[in-house]
Formats: C-alpha cells, structure tokens, sequence
C-alpha cells in the first residue's frame, strides 16, 4: 500500500546509518553523540530510590514542582533570569519533543522559519510539519583564514519577512562547535528589536563551553528572553541521553501554548527520573564540573589527530569538534566517513549531513566531524587507528 506522506523527503538519518555501520564493521563510533561510560552512580541510586518511594505514577503535565523549582534556580544563579516555576518552565521528554511541540506550538502554515545552515536535522521536518516554510541561511565555512564557521548576522537579518515568525538558534553549535559571543547577542537584540520574531534557542550543550568562556544562553537579555523558549537537555548534561528528558523556559504566554502540544504528545515524563534529577541537581558540581571534564577529552583526542594527517579544528563548545581530512581524501564527506568507518574501524559523522543538501559541492568542505564523549581508552584506539591513515 502506498500511503502519502506528511513529511516527504525524510528517510532514515545519518546518525542511524553510520552508527549501523560501525556496529556491522566493529568500528569505533565515534560518530553519533553519546556517551560510552556509565554516570553518576550517586544519580542512578536516586532513580532507585524515588521508585521505593512510590513515584512510579503520572507525575504532573509540567513537571513535577520540585524539579522545576530546581531548574528555576539553576537558570537564575547561571543566566541572571528569573524565571515561574509554575508558568514559565516545563519539564520535556528529550530536547527534541521540546523543539517539536515548541515549533509545532509557536509556528503556523504559511509562516517562515529562519535556520542557519548547517543545522540539526530535525528542525526542517518539524517546520514543515508545521505547515511553515524554512528559510535556510548558510554560514560562512571555515577557509585559509577563519578556521572555524561563522555566522553572517546581517544575512541573518535580511532573511527576515514579514512572514517571518522565527528563528531557530543552536550554541554551542552542533555539529561546528562554535559559541555565541557578547557581540552575538548584541546582534540578536537588534534583530528582535527591529523585528519582534521569536527565538527558538537549542542550548542543549549550555555547560560544555570551554577554555574558561561563559555560555550566552539567551536567558541573560531580557530583550531575548523575553522573545524566546530556551530548551536544554538533563540526557547531555548528566551523560543519561538514554533516558530522554529536558525542559524548556519561555515566557508564560508562550509556555501555554507550548504545554498543549506537550499534554496531548507525552503528556508528561518519567516519574522517577524527575525525582532523582531534582535531588541530584542540588549540588550545583554535577553541572559546574562539566566544561572541564569534557575539555579534557576534547584535547586528548584533539593531540591524537594532531599527529595523523587530519587537521583539527579545536570546538569551543559540545563534545564535538571537526576535522579537515584533505591531505587524505578528496572524496566527498559523505564517502570519506563510510570508507573511515569500513576500512580503517573509526565511525565519524560528515558535516555535509548537516546541509539542506548534503550532495551539493557548498557542503561540502573536506569536514568531519568526531565525538569525544568517549572513555580514555576508546578514544586512544581510534588515535591509534588513525594514525596508521
């Protein structure tokens, strides 16, 4: 039977491949985005815990109070942003069903959705879903003197219509590794205020900033804040993605709208979990400690590269970073990450999976990218692997 389809165009994504791949091949997958190691100990026995208590029942549709009360302060000792634990911030299943039932709650048919190129793959689905168009802006890609992407913010402006309803932010950014600037915001608030859109802001790796910068989560202007849902991710925080839970903080206006999308998606989260993150949340280490325990891995397996005929790019934030392989290869990314991942045991994800066409020569820059959010001793195999290149 052939049925039509509300999102045509949308197979299998690279994530699902190339992960299949390194399962088939027993290579090192260090392509998709997830830990291998095991967290806190201290938070799974508060799973345990919570389950003996009894919170093994519908929790309520929000949240339940004390996680929401945990997150309100976490945000206002981090951001400077007061936010209602009771209007203002909603627990979620995942930061992706807070970026669907955001987009699906904020955005109509025939409106327009700014996305900076490259971007993750679940925001043009999701706008069209929406029965919104999304108007893609590329950034400038690294070149001889800029070694890492940027954005354009007057491009970013002159895509603005009067269609336009909003635009879709992610910093740190996945899968480039880049981080808002002071003067990125300053940009933002001009745009905002000449155009009054809102902000989809994906901040999902806000405590994994490095080198001593400070994340800018739109949360610290009021000018943004008050146009904006912030969305972040307890699964990349507490290296648990498995576990699918999140939260997003929006004015209330907006936080109505999107809770029912939310009440009528999931309804609601996993009770026990939401316990044991709100006990866990109250010693503010677990998050504070983050930076530096990712900046480690990220420089271990940066050293390791810098001895193989990749070419590095250190990521100022997330636990990725990307790698120019052109002294090796002049295959397309997307052939060079499969024969990496078949032929030489390393499974990586090209930055042209990123692109609105993946196979057109713009996205295409020679760029993979690697996830050091891996135990010591999986990354120095794959150093080892690659070093034979």
């Amino acid at each position: 039977m052939k049925l039509p389809t509300r999102m045509p165009g949308v197979g299998t994504t690279i994530f699902t491949v190339m992960s299949q791949l390194a399962t088939e091949h027993e290579a090192i997958n260090l392509g998709q985005g997830f830990p291998d190691f095991d967290p806190d100990p201290a938070l799974l026995d508060e799973v345990g815990t919570a389950m003996k208590e009894g919170h093994n029942q519908y929790p309520p549709m929000p949240g339940i109070p004390l996680l929401r009360e945990r997150i309100r302060e976490k945000v206002k000792s981090l951001y400077g942003r007061e936010y209602d634990a009771n209007t203002e911030i909603t627990v979620m299943a995942g930061a992706s069903e807070a970026l669907m039932s955001s987009i699906l709650a904020l955005v109509h048919p025939g409106d327009e959705v700014i996305v900076i190129e490259p971007f993750y793959d679940l925001y043009n689905p999701v706008i069209t879903l929406a029965g919104a168009t999304p108007v893609i802006v590329p950034m400038q890609a690294p070149d001889a003197t800029h070694p890492t992407y940027r954005v354009d913010w007057q491009r970013v402006r002159d895509a603005v219509t009067d269609r336009t309803r909003a635009l879709i932010l992610n910093f740190p950014h996945n899968p480039t590794g880049i981080n808002l600037s002071e003067s990125d915001l300053d940009a933002l608030e001009q745009i905002v205020e000449e155009t009054g859109i809102m902000l989809i802001s994906d901040e999902v790796y806000e405590h994994i900033v490095f080198d001593g910068s400070l994340h800018q989560s739109l949360s610290r202007r009021e000018k943004l804040a008050s146009h904006s849902v912030v969305i972040s991710s307890f699964g990349k925080t507490y290296h648990v993605t498995g576990w699918k839970i999140g939260y997003c903080c929006a004015p209330a206006a907006m936080t109505a709208e999107i809770r029912k999308i939310h009440q009528f998606n999931v309804f609601t989260v996993v009770s026990p979990m939401q316990y044991a993150l709100a006990r866990y949340m109250n010693d503010p280490r677990h998050h504070l400690g983050l930076a530096s325990f990712y900046q480690a891995k990220r420089d271990r397996l940066f050293d390791g590269l810098a001895n193989t005929r990749f070419k590095p790019v250190k990521s100022a934030g997330t636990f990725f970073f990307l790698a120019d392989y052109s002294e090796i290869s002049d295959m397309p990314e997307d052939q060079f990450a499969k024969w990496l991942t078949t032929e030489h045991g390393v499974g990586v994800i090209p930055v042209s999976a990123f692109y609105r066409d993946p196979a057109a020569p713009e996205a295409n820059h020679n760029l993979v990218r690697f996830c050091f959010a891996k135990r010591e001793a999986t990354l120095d195999t794959a150093i080892e692997r690659l070093q034979g290149l």
